[in-house]
């Protein structure tokens, strides 16, 4: 069996602009799990609203803090996209080989896509629960990897695995819908030109546009999990607490974690955060789609020109 190019191209443009897309807005995304991962009691709560995390790295003059853990995350970024694009790719070949048909549906489609998050997010929990952890630590005090991955045990980095697994038809109703769209405007571009010799390209507002569509449908949908999620995942604030009130400990499960915002946010608190982790995710995923449709391109041109270049120089070593 050869190697699979179309879903290295996949893989390659979907790692690359998953890496960019995250290194742009990873501020946002910085202030946004800080936020999420308090919660608010009356009287006795850190952060009014998403901004204030902001302000605190600016007022205690750790900026570049709001970049910690950066590396980490572009890590468990680019690995698990590079796995996810790879997977999706590859299953979805096999499926349509399997059928005879390029368009496989929408039930098998989102299969697939569970399927291969599921995948991925087995692989790559330790490095997504060091890189929560980094981010959520107070300003100026974030561990390095290896010192935050191996201070608890080897069970602990995989902290939130079971909720990680729960999310899995995030990303599944995001790629299929996004899927859905994008096979129905290249069809139709298809049928007007009416030839297959190249592959078509959609424009990079269309696919910034399919993936703000496709990412908010997601994130709505899957929400309360997310939130449950980060703090599951947040480093313990100790520092904090000692200087302050003492809070009480949430028990880092699923169970504890939803009687805690139960108890202490009421329904809403399920929700606390949502517009931030729209414009986190919506911007982060519309981004990322429309730098991987770029690539695409430029990346499978690229392999099928050093494809030819390789044959031709086996063709030329075989020749007297």
């Amino acid at each position: 069996m050869g190697v699979d190019l179309e879903s290295i191209s996949e893989a390659t443009s979907g790692a690359i602009g998953s890496l960019l897309s995250t290194t742009i807005l990873y501020p946002l995304d910085t202030c946004k799990s800080k936020y999420q991962a308090e919660i608010s009691v009356p009287g006795n709560h850190k952060y009014r609203r998403i901004s204030d995390v902001f302000w605190e790295a600016i007022s205690s003059g750790n900026v570049l803090s709001l970049y910690q853990g950066l590396g980490t995350k572009n890590v468990q970024s680019f690995v698990s996209s590079f796995i996810y694009f790879y997977s999706y790719s590859y299953f979805k070949r096999l499926h349509s080989e399997r059928i005879g048909s390029k368009s496989i549906g929408t039930k098998a489609n989102l299969l697939i896509a569970a399927a291969s998050a599921a995948f991925t997010n087995i692989l790559t929990q330790p490095l997504d629960t060091a890189s929560s952890r980094m981010q959520t630590s107070e300003f100026g005090n974030a561990k390095g990897f290896w010192k935050t991955l191996t201070e608890g045990t080897w069970g602990d980095a995989y902290d939130g695995m079971g909720i990680t697994l729960l999310l899995t038809p995030n990303p599944a109703i995001q790629y299929t819908v996004f899927d859905q769209l994008k096979q129905n405007l290249v069809d139709k571009r298809k049928a007007k030109a009416k030839k297959d010799s190249s592959p078509v390209v959609i424009s990079s507002f269309m696919a910034f546009l399919l993936g703000a569509i496709s990412k908010t449908a997601a994130t709505v949908i899957t929400y309360p999990l997310i939130r449950c999620k980060v703090m599951i995942q947040a480093a313990d604030d100790t520092k904090d607490n000692a200087a302050k009130k003492p809070r009480e400990r949430i028990k880092k499960t699923i169970p504890g974690v939803i009687y805690a915002i139960w108890e202490k946010e009421g329904v809403l608190g399920f929700f606390k955060g949502l517009q931030a982790q729209i414009l986190k995710t919506v911007l982060s995923s519309a981004l990322l789609l429309m730098i991987k449709e770029k690539i695409t391109a430029t990346t499978w041109f690229l392999i099928l020109a050093i494809r030819k270049t390789m044959f031709v120089t086996k063709g030329r070593l075989k020749s007297p």
